[in-house]
């Protein structure tokens, strides 16, 4: 009976559904995935669209020319806003209208007015026309969805190309002639990358956390960046990550030094501006901070300059501070790196007038040099001081305090080099020399203090400075630079042979 009195299917009443709503994903086309070139009738002159191959060594000041860019604002939207409302258009980011070149004297840069002050705190009294990520992305589409946060480095994320697949294995028939290797030799190649899209860089911060290689800041040929990228040294994979907190402004030539889990941003500059500021980046959660520091002192604003690690103590050398080079060294405390705190080992050199200083007691003023750890030897090779390319090999006992120079009867002139130790070597790779960029690789003999040049087989990157360095793996990752003219975002790989590696000296100690 309980059957009979049930109403026939055709008569049953509509379920009740629930709607729900979710965002419209529009695929942006392939020429809105890079910053659109300069246009053909830009009126920067020449110089400034093709930038002079050759320069004097140096670049520790810099000339810039504003030019006027109109800046959008961002929507305000939260993360849960942008995740339960339907899309909406995103504005569009201003396209860029200014290109920096290396000159034969200075680096020439156009700072453009930032889309947002919220990567700058209140307090802090720096101009508010720094270029920001922002301002080279391209016009967003005007159905793109609103940005899930309300940073410019972010939105700038969202409006990029597509993921990039693993490239194919070559076809060995259209393989390049390459000279086979023996297999005690070092080898040349490019890395096979795969993962976010990334800008070309120079002048960027390369540190190595495991077997993550972390990118960031630098300056391509229009604008300087802020952004965080990662490249996995296994699986050739680039990433970039969502990052919070308080984010440093677009910086080039800083340094960058890991702590544990932790990247130690100091200095840095963009265009006129140098900083002396220090940002804090926990890998572990991606957040920004910028921790109050401690001490009597603070070293002057600079950038150009290096950063080592040595029993809880960051040393920094050098650098400049856009009137003059600087060989002072500063010690900043990373026992805690809540309490940081700022201590001068080594004064600056000074020559009153009418006295000659003394020669040998510590090298001279430069940039764009490199420093290298052993033991409690801080080494010192090359830089600029914006007129002479150095070529000298300096040692700095942390422990004592004392300079001594090394005699070494030939070497070699080199600026905006990488130098990574190997065992018992010091690995240079690439930098200018006074006259050119070079892809030349050089090993410095740390037992013997003597320049030694090896053959590498492969297909070698093209002549680079102001790039990155990191080892991993017995191989030499390099990314970016900069050759005068193009600014690169490949990644090569220097394969360590076994000779040139696994039997080197690992324990030694430096007698000068």
């Amino acid at each position: 009976m309980a059957d009979a009195q049930r109403p026939p299917d055709k008569a049953r009443a509509p379920l009740k559904t629930k709607l729900l709503r979710s965002q419209k994903i529009i695929q942006l086309s392939p020429t809105e995935d890079r910053p659109q070139d300069i246009p053909e009738d830009s009126e920067l002159p020449l110089r400034d669209v093709v930038p002079s191959r050759s320069h004097t060594p140096g670049h520790l000041s810099t000339k810039s020319q504003d030019r006027k860019k109109k800046a959008s604002e961002l929507a305000s939207r939260s993360r849960s806003q942008s995740l339960s409302k339907t899309g909406s258009s995103s504005p569009s980011a201003s396209k860029p209208t200014s290109q920096n070149g290396e000159s034969k004297t200075s680096e020439s840069e156009s700072p453009t007015p930032s889309a947002t002050s919220s990567l700058i705190a209140k307090d802090d009294k720096r101009p508010l026309n720094l270029r920001s990520t922002s301002a080279i992305a391209p016009k967003a589409s005007s159905a793109s969805p609103a940005p899930r946060n309300n940073t410019p480095s972010q939105q700038h994320k969202l409006t990029r190309g597509p993921h990039i697949p693993f490239p194919p294995f070559p076809d060995p028939t259209l393989a390049p002639d390459v000279q086979p290797a023996p297999a005690s030799s070092m080898y040349w190649s490019k890395a096979p990358v795969s993962g976010a899209w990334h800008t070309s860089l120079r002048a960027h911060t390369t540190t190595l956390i495991g077997s993550n290689i972390y990118i960031f800041g630098g300056c391509d040929s229009r604008s300087c960046f802020n952004e965080l990228y990662v490249l996995d040294a296994d699986a050739f994979h680039w990433s970039c990550p969502y990052v919070c907190g308080e984010t440093p402004v677009p910086l080039r030539a800083m340094t960058c030094t890991a702590v544990g889990k932790k990247l130690i941003v100091f200095g840095g500059g963009d265009g006129p501006a140098y900083y002396n500021d220090i940002y804090v980046l926990d890998t572990t959660n991606f957040r920004w901070s910028k921790p109050r520091i401690g001490g009597d002192k603070i070293p002057s604003k600079r950038r150009a300059h290096t950063a080592c690690l040595y029993k809880n103590g960051i040393y920094v050398f050098g650098g400049g501070d856009g009137v003059r080079a600087l060989n002072d060294v500063w010690r900043l405390d990373v026992s805690d790196v809540t309490k940081m705190s700022w201590k001068l080992i080594s004064a600056p050199s000074t020559t009153e007038k009418g006295s000659v200083a003394r020669k040998d007691t510590k090298p001279k003023a430069r940039g764009y040099h490199t420093a290298n750890m052993v033991g409690s030897k801080l080494i010192i090779f090359g830089g600029s001081d914006g007129g002479e390319c150095f070529r000298d090999v300096w040692v700095f006992d942390v422990e004592t305090l004392v300079w001594r120079p090394v005699s070494i009867s030939v070497s070699y002139p080199r600026l905006s080099h990488t130098a990574t130790i190997v065992g018992s070597y010091l690995f240079v790779i690439g930098g200018h020399d006074g006259v050119e960029y070079s892809n030349e690789v050089l090993l410095l003999n740390l037992v013997t203090m003597v320049w030694d040049k090896r053959k590498i087989y492969g297909n070698s990157m093209s002549g680079r400075g102001y790039h990155g360095c990191v080892l991993h793996d017995s191989r030499l990752f390099i990314t970016g630079g900069f050759d005068g003219v193009e600014v690169f975002g490949d990644v090569y790989l220097l394969e360590m042979a076994v000779h040139a590696y696994y039997s080197q000296i690992s324990h030694f100690s430096i007698d000068v």
